[in-house]
């Protein structure tokens, strides 16, 4: 998270001469005799547990490295919230051969950009560079694997940058953690599930040596990782470097992973919240999802192209067109933090709108609900699918080819670390074909009904004081 902006604006500059030459140029999908998307996927796995995951592609002259480890947010220890992203933060500091922010600089030096962040399930690193620079990425990459620079002074130092980070992007913005720090705390049960993503501040500063290097041996090991290659290189050339930098990095005995299981919504939940800064007020609702990879879940999918996804989508129609409660409505599954298939555990497909104050909450709630009721009731027009099947592969198709081939490789990470199985990236398309409209009508009426919904409304503090003439 706290990355994104202080490296992308100084590290693009350096490779935008690079960048810009080849975006001409940038890789069309190859498809198959039935005009699907299909990538080229090799997967391997190194004695230590490592997964390692190549796709080739000669078309520009760049690379990307992508390094992705089990750990998120979303299964940090209790009382230590934020401590995932803490860590992200921590990796950045220092390894054996690399001094305190060198790997930024040795990238920046080799004409490369790269990012980090926590996201729900994982925390990742990557790197885009020129081809030639493959093998520089990923020694940098197994010199932090394989021992981290972790003393006092560096931890005491990001708690300051991460509070700050915390006080910046939340405690100081007029929606700070709205929706997406705040609607899974009020729609989910279990902890896991349901803590401050971010982080208290309490919790931050508690964090201790002793908590940083158990995190650290624990989930920062290579039988907890995987490495993904995408871009102009050779495979075999590639595997050998990622055997040599990272095949004697010890696997740690990882511990049980959590029980994520969230119980089944019985009753609608509805909480408000006041923003002291917000100066209009919001509204997000939520449904929990199927699990991944079930049909069930790629109908979710087609329903949020259909309800909420682009100009022709129903929420859109009713909430801005017709009744012109607000002028836009966001959202999606796994919103603001990935996209429907870079996560493992429950999830929430949630929108949010902001509307003035001559609208009330219960005015759009009640548009809301008539258009899930017209999806739980009727079926889908085969023209309506058919556009939203359009507008789900297009959607894959901007993952896929996100940032010269980061969107690729996080899907490839994901598949590996959460199924086992990076080729799944190659069916995207297949399952969301094989949606009819009687499962979406069924879909519908299991996961959209009244009592699994969840309402946040936002009051707005600012315009209240206002009011009051503060």
């Amino acid at each position: 998270m706290k990355l994104r902006n202080m490296i992308n604006l100084l590290l693009m500059v350096a490779v935008t001469g690079l960048l810009i030459s080849i975006q001409a140029c940038q890789p069309e999908a190859e498809s198959t005799e039935v005009g699907r998307l299909q990538i080229p996927v090799e997967y391997h796995k190194l004695e230590n547990g490592l997964r390692v995951v190549f796709s080739p592609d000669d078309t520009a002259p760049i690379v990307v490295v992508g390094v992705y480890y089990r750990i998120g947010f979303r299964i940090e220890p209790r009382d230590r919230t934020g401590f995932a992203h803490l860590f992200e933060h921590m990796m950045f500091q220092g390894s054996e051969n690399l001094g305190k922010m060198e790997f930024v600089q040795l990238v920046q030096r080799n004409g490369g950009a790269l990012n980090g962040s926590t996201r729900f399930d994982f925390t990742n690193y990557y790197e885009i560079l020129p081809s030639h620079a493959l093998e520089t990425a990923l020694w940098a990459e197994a010199d932090r694997m394989a021992g981290l620079d972790i003393t006092q002074e560096n931890l005491t130092n990001q708690q300051g940058v991460v509070t700050n980070e915390v006080k910046v992007n939340v405690l100081n913005q007029p929606y700070g953690g709205f929706p997406v720090i705040d609607m899974p705390q009020v729609a989910n049960e279990n902890w896991y599930n349901a803590h401050n993503f971010y982080g208290d501040l309490e919790d931050l500063q508690a964090a201790t040596l002793e908590d940083v290097q158990d995190f650290f041996d624990l989930f920062y090991a290579p039988n907890n990782a995987v490495v993904v290659v995408a871009g102009d290189f050779d495979p075999k050339e590639a595997l050998v470097m990622i055997e040599k930098f990272f095949g004697d990095i010890p696997k740690s005995e990882l511990p049980d992973p959590p029980d994520l299981t969230e119980p089944e919504q019985t009753e609608a939940k509805l909480e408000n919240k006041v923003y002291p800064l917000a100066n209009r007020p919001a509204l997000a609702f939520a449904y929990h999802v199927p699990e991944r990879r079930t049909p069930e879940f790629y109908a979710m999918g087609i329903l949020d192209q259909i309800l909420l996804q682009g100009d022709d989508s129903r929420l859109i129609q009713v909430l801005v067109k017709d009744k012109g409660y607000t002028g836009s409505v966001d959202g999606g599954i796994n919103y603001l933090l990935g996209n429907q298939f870079n996560y493992s555990g429950p999830m929430l497909w949630m929108g949010s709108l902001f509307h003035d104050s001559t609208v009330s909450s219960d005015q759009v709630v009640s548009a809301i609900n008539e258009v899930m009721e017209e999806a739980k009731s009727n079926q889908v027009t085969q023209p309506e699918l058919d556009r939203a099947l359009v507008k789900a592969r297009s959607q894959f198709y901007d993952i896929v080819e996100e940032m010269y081939g980061f969107g690729k490789v996080d899907l490839l990470a994901s598949f590996a670390l959460f199924d086992d199985d990076p080729n799944l990236i190659n069916e995207v398309e297949k399952r969301f074909e094989e949606v009819t409209p009687e499962l979406l009508q069924a879909t519908a009426q299991q996961y959209l009904r009244p009592e699994r919904q969840t309402i946040l409304t936002v009051e707005a503090g600012a315009e209240s004081q206002v009011k009051e003439g503060k």
